[in-house]
């Protein structure tokens, strides 16, 4: 077993920023090691931490994988990377900012749909005045699945959808969506409405560990301690 602890941080944005900020406030600062745009680091006070710099997709993935002992990543990603999440990591503590709830939007002229198992009856009208199925536009296509599996909804085909996924429905490629929103500013720009019950996960950065590492004593005294002094 390997008394060092890989902490990845994610490598850019805002989660980067805010990551960097909250060690530091705790005495725990970070610096990079080598080059500024290089991807490895260092943490003050804890010399048997290396940190990694990865996107936060893959931070999920790594810690679940056993790659990385511990990171920052948003718990969104998390479950929609990882299907069996609370088998593989453990979500050790809420960081308090990447606030972003997972739901699912329809067009306001809906006015008769206002929760998700009445999306089944749209469904089934929908296709047979138009001969096709309702399409989703979704990134979180295994969140988006296994919520609608549990409610019911069954007639439905996702379109994959890398951005601008609120568009969608007013370009016609889609009549509905699962996304993330903060402040529902943007879906209301685009004529959406949240669903009464259409809130899937409500999101924020979270502290994770992974499962699948053998933690050595080392290991788990630098856990504690970075978990300890984040906690006070």
């Amino acid at each position: 077993m390997a008394d060092k602890v890989i902490l990845a941080i994610p490598s850019k944005g805002r989660l980067m920023e805010r990551s960097l900020e909250v060690f530091k406030d705790v005495g725990l600062a970070i610096e990079k090691t080598g080059h500024e745009r290089g991807y490895l680091g260092r943490m003050d006070k804890l010399d048997q931490v290396e940190v990694a710099f990865l996107s936060a997709s893959e931070i999920a993935l790594f810690i679940s994988r056993g790659r990385v002992h511990m990171g920052v990543t948003g718990e969104d990603l998390v479950r929609e990377s990882v299907s069996d999440a609370d088998a593989r990591v453990d979500f050790l503590k809420r960081l308090g900012f990447g606030h972003a709830d997972v739901m699912v939007a329809v067009p306001t002229c809906w006015i008769d749909v206002d929760r998700v198992g009445e999306l089944e009856d749209v469904a089934v009208s929908f296709r047979r005045v138009h001969g096709r199925r309702l399409c989703v536009a979704t990134k979180y296509l295994n969140l988006t699945r296994r919520f609608f599996s549990s409610r019911g909804v069954t007639s439905y085909r996702i379109v994959e959808s890398l951005g601008a996924t609120e568009g969608t429905p007013a370009a016609g490629t889609a009549e509905l969506i699962v996304d993330i929103t903060s402040s529902g500013a943007t879906l209301r720009a685009n004529n959406l409405k949240v669903l009464e019950d259409g809130i899937i996960l409500k999101s924020q950065a979270n502290l994770i560990a992974s499962k699948a590492v053998d933690w050595s004593s080392a290991a788990n005294e630098a856990r504690n301690e970075i978990l300890s002094r984040l906690s006070t």
